[in-house]
């Protein structure tokens, strides 16, 4: 699904009213309804739905403001007793759409009432400790910097008052673009975006402050939004459905792909053991792991289902450029490389790595201690030969790019496009969440996992997943996608919050599929309603 900025919204809102011809009202009024049943269909899911229930709407003074005096106006239809508060300076000021849909509700019999003396403040708190339901509606896509006094204030009293909060666009207080969030940014329950989401839904914190994300359709022209360009997704059920690799029921182990893991040495085995099983259960037909020779017996020990060979050393552990061909070697006769997960980081086992990237000409995942081999050698990754997908954590990436870790989280999506071009490579930003940025200039944000995928390994695995879907047929950039995708699912689902080991992942690889298949199914019926729910 297409992700877009505030400002990229307000051009397709332009487009659909001067190019396709849709009032700006008629766009406005369907948002506000589908707020308004949002609001409905939340207190029949609690039981709370009933003749007279009250709801609270706050407004502020632009289109935010319009989209809940509609919403507010559908809800008086609807029997629901709401009390509206007016957040900004003088309402006489209000224009356009919102200023219409003002008067309609009004028209309708709604009342509003100003904030402004510290009894009106008063009854606002009042009215939202009584009420069922808030509804944010004071800042929308447009919003940046910091809260002035008067919507600090209502945000706060939102808080506050310990209700369900259901945002209209996304939660007052949160930029739309980057996702970063002012401290008395509103915390909703729902948000209900409009058309498209916004980026900044996807990024924390303010992910952490948008609940459960509806996309709703407003009637902007299907045709407007297929066609704006937009290089920048949010992974979903849908699309990863679409990637993922299929195999026919004559296939045997030949055909569903041979993966090569170049990983392990003494100490650090765990790291190979964990990349080598994901690649199994993620469907790959033959794995093979080449490891220094002193770690060879106890990954062969370790991996029931993989090929384990020997490579050999300069001394324990260490690799040099003996190993070199025989890698390459291996390589030939496979159809991905993985290269990296606990090989090591002497200057000789570095070295050994740079020489086989350069030489390779398979397609390559390069993980953990290969990552480390780039750091001052960035350089040669736009002169190899093969295809590449790098898995960098942001401490790796701020090795490769000597920026700092605090720069990299806070501009994902810009860092990880920047270097995926400069490098001409598939590069995955792991973290909350995983960013992927592609040659072409195209970004993908993962919408699964959670923290319980912070613990050691959980990298490794996401190498072995990558490299067996790749192995399978599906290009490097679909395999990407579709293992953070998996990746997180499994997470999610061996796992609450905290206590997984990240072997149990892959032990949940196959349910992850399966889910990803309803998801997907599920998807497709709620488009067919005009929302899509975004987990």
């Amino acid at each position: 699904m297409k992700l877009v900025t505030g400002r990229e919204m307000k051009e397709i809102d332009k487009q659909a009213v001067e190019k396709y011809g849709v009032p700006d009202l008629l766009l406005m009024d369907a948002a506000a309804k589908q707020v308004a049943d949002a609001v409905v269909e939340f207190l029949k899911e609690k039981a709370l739905f009933k003749l007279g229930v009250k709801v609270v709407v706050f407004c502020g003074g632009g289109n935010n403001g319009g989209d809940g005096f509609g919403a507010a106006r559908w809800l008086l239809a609807y029997g629901v007793q709401i009390k509206l508060f007016f957040v900004g300076a003088d309402l006489a000021k209000l224009k356009g759409s919102a200023a219409a849909e003002m008067l309609l509700y009004t028209k309708a019999g709604g009342s509003i009432a100003t904030l402004k003396s510290e009894e009106e403040w008063l009854a606002a708190e009042l009215a939202a400790e009584r009420s069922a339901v808030l509804v944010d509606a004071i800042l929308g896509t447009g919003f940046t910097g910091e809260l002035r006094a008067d919507a600090r204030k209502a945000c706060k009293l939102m808080n506050d008052a310990e209700k369900p909060v259901i945002a209209v666009d996304i939660p007052s207080g949160v930029n739309a673009d980057d996702g970063s969030a002012c401290e008395d940014a509103v915390r909703a329950d729902i948000t209900v975006t409009m058309a498209l989401p916004k980026t900044g839904l996807c990024l924390y914190p303010g992910k952490e402050l948008v609940g459960r994300v509806q996309v709703a359709a407003i009637g902007m022209p299907e045709k407007l939004l297929a066609e704006y360009t937009s290089h920048k997704y949010k992974i979903t059920a849908p699309i990863v459905q679409a990637l993922l690799p299929l195999r026919a029921a004559y296939a045997h182990k030949g055909d569903a792909g041979r993966v090569l893991i170049c990983a392990g040495s003494p100490g650090f085995t765990g790291a190979a053991a964990l990349c080598g099983r994901a690649a199994v259960k993620s469907g790959a037909g033959l794995v093979s792991l080449v490891t220094p020779l002193s770690s060879r017996e106890v990954l062969a020990v370790k991996l029931t289902e993989v090929m384990v060979h020997g490579l050999l050393e300069r001394m324990p552990g260490v690799l040099g450029s003996a190993a070199v061909n025989d890698v390459l070697q291996r390589a030939a006769q496979s159809d991905i490389l993985a290269i990296g997960p606990g090989l090591g980081i002497s200057d000789s086992t570095q070295q050994a790595v740079r020489d086989i990237l350069q030489k390779v000409e398979i397609p390559v995942i390069i993980d953990a201690d290969a990552l480390t081999a780039l750091k001052d050698n960035t350089v040669m990754l736009a002169k190899m030969q093969a295809p590449k997908v790098l898995t960098p954590h942001p401490g790796e990436m701020a090795r490769l790019t000597g920026l700092s870790v605090e720069e990299i989280n806070r501009d994902r999506i810009n860092i990880a496009a920047k270097y995926a071009k400069e490098w001409q490579a598939v590069v995955v930003l792991k973290g909350a969440p995983t960013v992927i940025g592609c040659p072409d200039g195209s970004i993908y944000v993962n919408s699964t996992g959670s923290s319980a995928l912070a613990t050691g390994g959980s990298g490794d695995v996401l190498t072995g997943i990558i490299a067996a879907l790749a192995a399978q047929g599906i290009s490097l950039q679909e395999a990407a996608i579709c293992g953070v995708y998996l990746h997180g699912l499994a997470g999610s689902s061996a796992c609450g919050s905290v206590g997984l080991a990240a072997g149990e992942i892959a032990d949940f690889l196959a349910e992850a599929r399966s889910k990803t298949e309803k998801d997907a199914a599920a998807a497709a019926a709620n488009c067919a309603g005009g929302v899509i729910v975004l987990k």
